[in-house]
């Protein structure tokens, strides 16, 4: 796979993030599936409070997304690193995809939220350092701060005039994607999951070929 592709699926993989994080957002009344840096601080505030009842559920999202991303890298440790990105994604299709059939028949348990943030922790297992950039993550804090420390660099021309647009790209990706979830969830409901477990889906499916394909084309070395 070559940089436009790992870029192409990082940003979109980015775009699903954000697209989750906004349906756990609206869902969970302002917690988050993908998000942990806010959900760590609502957890402190409620601690500060000594509200045990309210700490819950963002200490069950927390542990979530570090299982997943605990399953995710050991899966990726364990698998051929060529093998690494679509077997990941595959894993995250179906606990998405586990997580709606959950919610759908014991709504009153709020399992979809927890399926999709060990899902979200997997995804980060699969990123790749691309150009430079981050594409791919579920957090974007990072990246936008890099986005102004070169943006910063092309104005004093002191480094690449056109080398902030990557960072600019991963931000813009997480919005776009979390406006498609607000709206999705407004329109669908919990069904709006269907749409990002098919898009991890459809990138396994695509990486296991690419990874099939290398591999017939890879010349064969005959023993002597």
């Amino acid at each position: 796979m070559n940089r436009s592709w790992q870029l192409g699926t990082g940003l979109l993989l980015t775009g699903l993030a954000g697209y989750v994080d906004a349906l756990g957002f609206v869902r969970l009344g302002g917690l988050y599936t993908s998000f942990m840096s806010g959900n760590t601080t609502q957890l402190a505030v409620f601690g500060a409070e000594a509200n045990l009842h309210k700490m819950l559920l963002p200490a069950i999202l927390i542990a979530a997304f570090l299982t997943g991303s605990v399953l995710g890298s050991g899966l990726a440790i364990l698998v051929p690193t060529r093998w690494s990105t679509p077997v990941v994604l595959a894993y995250e299709s179906l606990l998405i995809l586990g997580g709606l059939a959950l919610g759908l028949a014991t709504p009153e348990l709020g399992l979809a939220a927890f399926f999709v943030a060990v899902a979200m922790g997997a995804q980060n297992a699969v990123l790749a350092q691309v150009q430079g950039f981050r594409a791919g993550t579920t957090f974007v804090t990072g990246a936008l701060f890099s986005l102004g420390q070169k943006i910063a660099k092309a104005l004093t021309r002191t480094g690449d005039p056109l080398g902030w647009i990557g960072d600019g790209l991963v931000w813009l990706s997480l919005l776009l994607g979390a406006l498609l979830g607000a709206l999705a969830y407004d329109a669908f409901a919990l069904y709006a999951l269907i749409a990002p477990a098919a898009v991890s889906g459809v990138l396994a499916f695509i990486t296991a070929f690419l990874v099939l394909r290398a591999g017939a084309r890879a010349p064969k070395v005959e023993s002597p």
